[in-house]
């Protein structure tokens, strides 16, 4: 297998989509963060298939066109005599191609067309329109910008909204994979490595592999790894965010460090930016897919009651500790750096452990919601409550680093508090540490 893990539900999903294909045509959009793995998914997916893989570089249309074409003609067989111009004569031709011959064609990094032709997605529309009916294609485009791929195929103003058959957003590896990872580069990992790697990748298959092949196994040869001058992780983050936000993005960096330095409420992270943030939280989280609301477990929509947090494992860490120690990494004092991650190390990952037993209770299945829970005060707070409605069972979970910090007790007094909002079900407490992970 590789380095190639996991994606099985992907790859069923991929696989009717193609035989699909075979009677009518399909038109699949995959989309997910940068280093998330599609491209390697989709290229192991079509290695033994008739098909052809093209990737948007931002060139002149003609010069495009022309490598295209020769991929084509090795790929599918498709011949075409002269030189083609325009993206839009070549894609006629591949459709007018799929009436007689079933493939697949990748078109990657989709979404940097527009800078290339800014009309071509309105002629795409009307070629597909006019010859999907007879087309064998299983046309698959794949986009990293998540703001430029939603609009382009969920904004009803977009030519291409609607067009799409199936919509597949690509998500991090689940706790098990970054586990079966980890155990095959490290067969005597420790629980702190897979804290480690998980805080630093939230399951990115690019950053998992970057450590993996680099040797770092463990705790500290993973921080090592991050703290020295070729270390992508040191600018991953910032390149990632500015092809997705674009040239305004110094308000929005200021506000994602506030988040990642433990400031979630909206008034809080105004009274730091020193302006009414809500327009860009919403960006954040609508355009974006940055940030997310939460609120507590069973709150009511209206409530108030929400904090802010950063979706990313990496982009949260990114934040909590170069961004905020960015004149450590221009001077290139990384021994520095390392010593301000392992000094708050412990600290921060309390909270990834919870998110990672967050990740994991759901992977696991059997339930219908999950999530935190504070009351207005913040004074009663619990860590995770699962929910199965069907079955009426609530399981409250306290998460420690070391299992003997957790005191069930005092989480059994807290849950009293909230299970005043819920009548008839059977309530279990559980404490969970670094020992069950």
């Amino acid at each position: 297998m590789g380095s190639f893990y996991d994606r099985i539900n992907e790859w069923k999903l991929l696989s009717q989509i193609e035989r699909q294909s075979k009677k009518n045509a399909c038109f699949t959009v995959i989309t997910g963060r940068r280093r998330i793995g599609k491209t390697e998914l989709l290229k192991e997916f079509i290695s033994d298939k008739e098909s052809a893989y093209l990737f948007s570089t931002r060139c002149a249309e003609k010069a495009l066109c022309s490598q295209w074409q020769k991929i084509l003609e090795e790929g599918i067989g498709l011949k075409i005599f002269g030189s083609i111009e325009s993206l839009s004569e070549l894609f006629e031709q591949v459709m007018i191609y799929s009436k007689d011959h079933h493939f697949t064609l990748v078109i990657d990094e989709f979404q940097d067309i527009e800078y290339i032709n800014k009309a071509f997605f309105s002629q795409m529309q009307n070629i597909w329109d006019s010859n999907r009916g007879d087309s064998k294609i299983n046309l698959i485009v794949c986009g990293s910008v998540y703001s430029l791929m939603t609009r382009i195929f969920k904004d009803e103003k977009e030519p291409l909204f609607g067009r799409s058959t199936h919509f597949i957003h690509l998500k991090p590896f689940s706790p098990s994979v970054v586990k079966e990872i980890l155990k095959d580069f490290n067969p005597k990992y420790k629980a702190e490595d897979l804290l480690c790697l998980y805080m630093l990748s939230g399951g990115v298959a690019k950053y998992i592999f970057l450590l993996m092949y680099a040797g770092a196994t463990t705790k500290n040869k993973m921080i090592d790894s991050v703290c020295n001058m070729a270390s992508p992780f040191l600018t991953d983050g910032r390149d990632m965010l500015i092809s997705e936000i674009g040239k305004d993005y110094g308000i929005y960096f200021s506000i994602l460090q506030a988040i990642a330095t433990g400031h979630t409420s909206q008034s809080e992270i105004d009274s730091i930016i020193q302006k009414n943030t809500g327009a860009y939280l919403q960006n954040l989280q609508k355009v974006f897919g940055i940030i997310a609301q939460t609120k507590p477990l069973l709150s009511k929509s209206e409530s108030r009651n929400a904090r802010w947090r950063i979706i990313d494992e990496y982009t949260l860490f990114y934040f909590r500790f170069i961004f905020s120690h960015q004149d450590l990494v221009e001077l290139g004092n990384y021994e520095m750096l390392k010593n301000y991650i392992l000094r708050d190390y412990e600290s921060f990952t309390g909270k990834t452990l919870e998110r990672y037993f967050t990740a994991k209770l759901l992977e696991e299945g059997n339930l219908t919601k999950i999530g935190g829970w504070w009351d207005k005060k913040s004074e009663n707070e619990i860590d995770i409550v699962a929910l199965n409605e069907l079955e009426k069972s609530c399981r409250i979970y306290e998460v420690k680093r070391q299992a003997d910090k957790i005191r069930l007790d005092k989480v059994e007094a807290k849950s009293q508090a909230f299970m005043q909002n819920l009548s008839g079900y059977k309530l279990e407490v559980f404490g969970l540490s670094m020992d069950d992970m």
